[in-house]
This record gives structure tokens, C-alpha cells and sequence, in this order.
């Protein structure tokens, strides 16, 4: 099968499935998971799916589903991909934030609402797990971003080598959920202060 046919048959499936994990479109066309990672990224680029951590889900032409693509759904910032939070909720629906300061926040008071949740590895650009991640506040390095910054790390091993280098402190996933909003309550910190 040639990679259009491939990504013919991907829109299909995903059109009637709505979202899909990456192995089961491996399994499915009987290609490698590398080969559908290839043959998904002009359908990314087109805005007909969007990627999800480990799968894919269709995304929707109707505006009320999405919140605008480059601006927080929390600060209204623009969006910088390298420090984006994705929140996925019910039907299908995504809001990102600018960071993971914004993208803790709205996750607080989202709840349950949310079903996943994902950022990026601030050192590996990789796409991670945001409650599986370790998240570094109070270091000295700024990234023009949102007070307090919050730095996301896949692992605690680099989070923590990070600190030694340039300081802060490591927090796990509700740790760090509760740590950014008692700073923004105790603080008086605002989002758009950097």
C-alpha cells in the first residue's frame, strides 16, 4: 500500500472512530508505528488530526469545540509549541495553554473534565504525559513565560539535575498543581508578569 493510500484509509478510520492509538493504526494497515508516525504528519499539518500522547483523534471544523489554536486558553498569551500544555476533554475537545503554569491551573480547575493531558519535555522537546511528568518551579533561569515558570521534565533524574545547575525545587504532578495555584493565592503573582 503507498503512503496516500495509507493516509486515505487513516482519514476513514479516524472519521468513524474519532480517536485512535498509534499502535492500533500499525496494527490495522500492518506497517511499523514508525511508518504511521510518517504517513500522519501531513494529516497533522493539514488540521484534519490531531496528535494526542501515544494516538490520534479527528479533529473538529466546528469553532465552539476548539479554543483558538495560538493563544492560552488561560492568559491568552500566544502559544510557544516548545512550552505548550494540551488539556483533551470530553468530546473530543482540546484547550492548550501557553505553559505549564497556565496548563496546571486550568487542569486544577478542570478536574475529572479532563482526560489527558500533555507537554513537552522541556530538555528533549519530546511529547510526555503531564501527570507522569516532574515539574522544577524557582529556578533562576526565565523563559518568558508566565510567574511562577514552571520547567516540565519527563524524568526526575534530569528535573533534579536541572535544580543542581540552576536551582528550585522538584515537584510531582499534584504537588506542582498545588504548589502554582498556593504561589498565584499567596503571592499575588498574575500570569502575564514575567
Amino acid at each position: 500500500m503507498l503512503p496516500v493510500e495509507r493516509q486515505n484509509r487513516i482519514k476513514d478510520l479516524i472519521k468513524k472512530k474519532a480517536n485512535m492509538k498509534i499502535s492500533e493504526l500499525s496494527t490495522e494497515l500492518g506497517v511499523s508505528e514508525m511508518t504511521i508516525h510518517r504517513d500522519l504528519k501531513p494529516l497533522i499539518e493539514e488540521g484534519i488530526i490531531i496528535k494526542t500522547f501515544g494516538g490520534i483523534m479527528l479533529a473538529k471544523e466546528d469553532p465552539i469545540e476548539f479554543t483558538r489554536s495560538d493563544e492560552c486558553v488561560f492568559c491568552s498569551r500566544s502559544i510557544n509549541e516548545r512550552l505548550a500544555y494540551r488539556l483533551i476533554l470530553s468530546e473530543s475537545k482540546i484547550e492548550m495553554t501557553c505553559c505549564a503554569h497556565c496548563g496546571l491551573l486550568r487542569h486544577r480547575l478542570l478536574g475529572d473534565n479532563v482526560i489527558q493531558a500533555i507537554s513537552q519535555d522541556f530538555l528533549r522537546q519530546t511529547t510526555i504525559s503531564a501527570p507522569l511528568a516532574w515539574y522544577v518551579m524557582d529556578t533562576s533561569i526565565h523563559i518568558g513565560c508566565c510567574q511562577p515558570q514552571v520547567l516540565v521534565f519527563e524524568w526526575q533524574e534530569h528535573a533534579e539535575k536541572f535544580v543542581q545547575g540552576f536551582g528550585g525545587k522538584v515537584y510531582q504532578f499534584h504537588e506542582a498543581m498545588e504548589a502554582v495555584f498556593e504561589k498565584m493565592n499567596g503571592n499575588n503573582h498574575n500570569c502575564n508578569e514575567t
